[in-house]
């Protein structure tokens, strides 16, 4: 990466990255920290990179098949789904100075009774959202002190009737689930469990990928070369419920009128996204 008149230029080279996979690989992803780079392939290995291209460790998932793999927000984890109805979890440590120390098994997501397919974390990391070929999705708490052997909490299973190929993402609040089915879109409220909205054909080919912008604002598929972006609106609305909720129990009048103003601003915001449709 070289700088020139304010931009940034990346010039690749064979010996960069050598070929360190035996099978295809399925996912890459970068630690925000910048510390670490990952690649998955479609056996059962995942490899940790350093920013010069050394593998610092290898991790094989014994999961028969990866089928998806990434880098939570936080920087801290690597997560993997496969043929095996779990989603395992490592930790990849560094030192006090930023050198590497070693991947160690933070904890398991287990309750489906099918492979799981697909996963998703929330901005924060203390949230996941797994979809399984059993036709059901879960919500879990994974901002547990899994040192101390405390397990991650099943908060909330839903079910689906789509197929595979599938992705699964989570709203960075974690408020909104969707899970994209061959070219189908279903989107859920991650809380109760509904479903909220549904798109039909997104896409003439599968979609290969679906995500949220950072900030809960829209979400956004990839296939047949075409990027489509939706209103969040199941998102508005699970705001306006959640706080609405909260403006309940609030015992201050300074929290009471927070809340009332961004009650305000968020059925604003789901008004002007209605009249823009109309």
């Amino acid at each position: 990466m070289t700088k020139k008149n304010e931009a940034f230029i990346f010039s690749a080279v064979p010996e960069d990255f050598p070929k360190r996979h035996k099978a295809s690989i399925i996912n890459i992803g970068m630690a925000e920290t910048g510390k670490f780079i990952m690649s998955a392939s479609n056996d059962t290995t995942i490899l940790i990179w350093n920013r010069k291209g050394d593998v610092i460790a290898t991790i094989n998932t014994n999961q028969v098949a990866n089928a998806y793999a990434s880098v939570s927000p936080c920087g801290r984890f690597v997560a993997s789904c496969g043929f095996t109805p779990d989603v395992k979890i490592w930790e990849v440590c560094f030192g006090k100075s930023g050198e590497f120390r070693e991947v160690s098994r933070a904890f398991e997501l287990k309750g489906h009774s099918a492979g799981v397919c697909g996963f998703a974390f929330s901005n924060d990391s203390s949230r996941m959202a797994t979809v399984s070929k059993d036709g059901t999705w879960k919500l879990w708490k994974t901002d547990v002190e899994y040192k101390k052997q405390q397990d991650p909490y099943l908060l909330f299973t839903g079910k689906w009737s789509g197929r595979e190929p599938c992705r699964i993402a989570m709203s960075p609040d974690g408020r909104v689930v969707a899970i994209a089915s061959v070219c189908d879109i279903t989107v859920y409220n991650a809380q109760s469990g509904e479903m909220e909205e549904e798109f039909k054909s997104v896409h003439g080919d599968v979609i290969s990928d679906l995500a949220f912008d950072i900030n809960n604002r829209y979400l956004v598929s990839t296939g047949d070369r075409v990027i489509c972006v939706f209103h969040n609106t199941a998102g508005y609305r699970a705001t306006i419920a959640d706080m609405k909720d909260k403006l309940k129990k609030a015992t201050s009048q300074g929290t009471k009128d927070r809340l009332q103003q961004q009650i305000k601003e968020a059925e604003e915001a789901l008004e002007a996204v209605y009249k823009e449709k109309n």
